[in-house]
């Protein structure tokens, strides 16, 4: 399977470009490959689809967002299998979401006129496009780690069961629109000092869907929804991060009278976990120790994102000492690149000691091997922190 190029070089746009230019650019694109002027030309077919998919994405602001923190693994696993992840993209759906764009030198020439009104193949536009839904999901570092399904409850307006999405009280109840013939568009002739001007518009009367309802559904009121609640599963993806966002297709509140449901938009948290901390792929954990570990060395277990890990410290271990555990960090999205697990040593000093153990130390204290004499090999604390962010 080759790789996804990337969506501004499809369009042919600079990443800088603005929402018109990107625009202009995808229906240069689209009218250059579009299926009917390339008839059985599957490449072309292709090509179309791909432009689509770009436009989708960068003609939305959140989506552009996150595809330009992330690239494609921002996208998510929840896109997948629908308009919007780059899976099984569906004709229809690209014709009835962004048919209107190209205006109607291009519609016009291949559906006599019907422009917009009209999506591929004769079909008019259905309905009102559902708007997106966001909503926050709190994953735990294990389940970050591996990837996880999560099905979760999402309340949102959803398709009516009664009229199956189309408003109607019955099949009887909906009739051509007696404003524009059926067609979904009005058109004008007006007269000017260059000769006549015609001008095409969607028609007021039925919004474009070229029918009208009689008779509403009495459950949706005409709407084709009802507010309720659907069971969403999720694909999340190893590796995702707090702030991150997936694009569920399809899966946001439903659209009137049949209309195209919008995105579900879902939001990355991190739980916080009680012993490790995250960086990018890195996770960190703080190991206290006491003197006498120090000094003679000690086998103990660690806290990994997967269970416990043993770690050896060496006799003479110094405060501020870090180790590193390959391989044992996060995973990147989508990528076999993984983070380590960086342990960072804190020589434990007790605060109150007892009579006899104060006169130990005193002794000590005054021994040339408690003397603080560092190894000039020894690498500064900012030279350790440039190795942990590097």
């Amino acid at each position: 399977m080759s790789a996804k190029r990337d969506y501004y070089e499809i369009l042919g746009v600079a990443k800088g470009a603005s929402a018109d230019e990107i625009k202009k650019a995808y229906r240069k694109v689209a009218m250059q490959y579009h299926p009917d002027r390339n008839p059985g030309d599957k490449a072309a077919e292709e090509k179309f689809k791909e432009a689509a998919e770009a436009y989708e994405v960068l003609s939305d602001a959140d989506k552009r967002a996150q595809y330009d923190r992330y690239g494609h693994a921002g996208m998510g696993s929840g896109g997948r299998g629908g308009f919007g992840g780059g899976g099984n993209m569906n004709m229809d759906d690209i014709f009835s979401q962004f048919g209107d764009i190209f205006g109607d030198d291009i519609f016009g020439s291949f559906f006599g006129g019907q422009a917009g009104g009209r999506a591929r193949g004769g079909q008019r536009m259905r309905g009102v496009r559902g708007s997106n839904l966001r909503v926050k999901l709190k994953l735990s570092f294990e389940e970050i780690a591996k990837g996880v399904t999560k099905s979760i409850k999402v309340k949102k307006y959803v398709s009516c069961n009664t009229c199956s999405g189309s408003g109607a009280k019955d099949k009887g109840s909906v009739q051509t629109c007696s404003t524009c013939g059926g067609s979904g568009q009005v058109r004008k002739v007006t007269n000017t000092f260059l000769g006549q001007m015609q001008t095409v518009t969607t028609c007021p009367a039925c919004n474009g869907e070229g029918t009208t309802i009689t008779a509403k559904c009495g459950s949706c009121k005409g709407e084709g929804r009802v507010y309720g609640e659907e069971t969403v599963t999720i694909d999340i993806p190893a590796g995702v991060q707090e702030g991150m966002q997936l694009n569920v297709s399809g899966k946001g509140n439903a659209g009137e009278r049949g209309g195209m449901p919008g995105d579900l938009i879902v939001l990355i948290e991190e739980e916080q976990h009680k012993e490790l901390q995250r960086d990018g792929l890195n996770v960190a954990f703080d190991l206290h120790i006491s003197i006498p570990d120090a000094i003679f060395g000690v086998q103990l277990e660690v806290p990994t994102i997967d269970g416990r890990a043993k770690i050896k410290i060496p006799a003479g271990t110094q405060s501020g000492k870090i180790f590193r555990l390959k391989g044992k960090g996060f995973p990147a999205v989508n990528s076999y690149e993984k983070g380590d697990q960086l342990i960072h040593v804190n020589v434990w000093t007790p605060q109150h000691l007892t009579g006899e153990e104060k006169t130990m130390m005193e002794k000590l204290q005054h021994s040339g091997n408690f003397k603080p004499n560092p190894d000039k090999n020894e690498r500064s604390f900012f030279d350790k922190v440039r190795e942990i962010f590097s």
